[in-house]
């Protein structure tokens, strides 16, 4: 193998690990915020009634979750539920706005 070669898969292997660790570094900053997606706009592995990314069919489904800045889940803004309370997002799966 070249000199050349060898300084291209060095570079690209280091590139690789950098583009790695950069990814994981966002992954870490974010969390699972449920109640906040609207419907087909949920990330992967929703609750039951939904199989993965875009499978929601409800806007704000309580068991469907979109990855949010970590921190931020409930400061999200949504609208009220049709009684007029609040709706908020959550880190855990809530038993509102499922699917009928």
């Amino acid at each position: 193998m070249s000199t050349v070669m060898k300084s291209v898969a060095l570079a690209s292997a280091v590139a690789a690990a950098m583009a790695a660790n950069t990814t994981t570094a966002e992954a870490a900053s974010k969390e699972k915020c449920y109640g906040v997606s609207v419907a087909g706009a949920n990330d992967c592995a929703a609750g039951a009634g939904t199989t993965c990314a875009g499978t929601s069919t409800v806007d704000y489904q309580g068991n469907a979750w979109t990855l949010v800045d970590a921190g931020t889940c409930a400061e999200i803004d949504l609208p009220a539920l049709a009684d007029g309370t609040a709706r908020q997002g959550s880190l855990t799966e809530l038993d509102r706005d499922l699917p009928a």
